[in-house]
């Protein structure tokens, strides 16, 4: 896995904000209900979201939370480093003190040239994106479960 469980979390709050529209103020508990997610470890989540303004939040009626920017400029590295921090992407892959291209550890040259692709993969992968891979999805599910359809 890439990632924590609280950033899957974020990403499924944000693939959700971001497929209900912008400006679209949602209740945590409709977004926890609609991605069976779980309410209080996802409200200490979208409170860093806020934080880091991906999200916001408005009380009152009508209130609740939702996009703080535009999808398309919402990357998965942005969920990444606000949920788990910044990926560490020089770490050596067996855990060796000392890994370098002059001191390769087995794994060097393969887990280098795969830490470039993961880097990039969350550079430029888009809430906006993965919004439209989501409604791809349950509209494949719609057609052919006869469950109830989540995110």
């Amino acid at each position: 896995m890439l990632y924590s469980t609280a950033c899957e979390y974020a990403i499924r709050a944000l693939a959700f904000l971001a497929l209900k529209g912008e400006n679209c103020f949602f209740a945590l508990e409709e977004i926890v209900a609609h991605n069976g997610l779980r309410s209080p470890f996802m409200a200490k989540i979208l409170q860093q979201l806020v934080k880091q303004r991906l999200v916001v939040s408005q009380k009152g009626p009508g209130g609740g939370f939702a996009l703080g920017k535009k999808p398309k400029e919402i990357t998965l590295m942005d969920i990444v480093k606000t949920i788990d921090g910044e990926p560490n992407f020089s770490r050596c892959a067996v855990g060796l003190a000392k890994c370098s291209d002059q001191m390769p550890c087995p794994l060097h040259n393969s887990w280098k040239h795969l830490r470039t692709q993961i880097r990039n993969y969350l550079e430029n992968q888009t809430v906006d994106q993965l919004a439209k891979a989501v409604e791809k999805k349950l509209e494949y599910l719609k057609r052919t479960s006869t469950k109830k359809v989540r995110l």
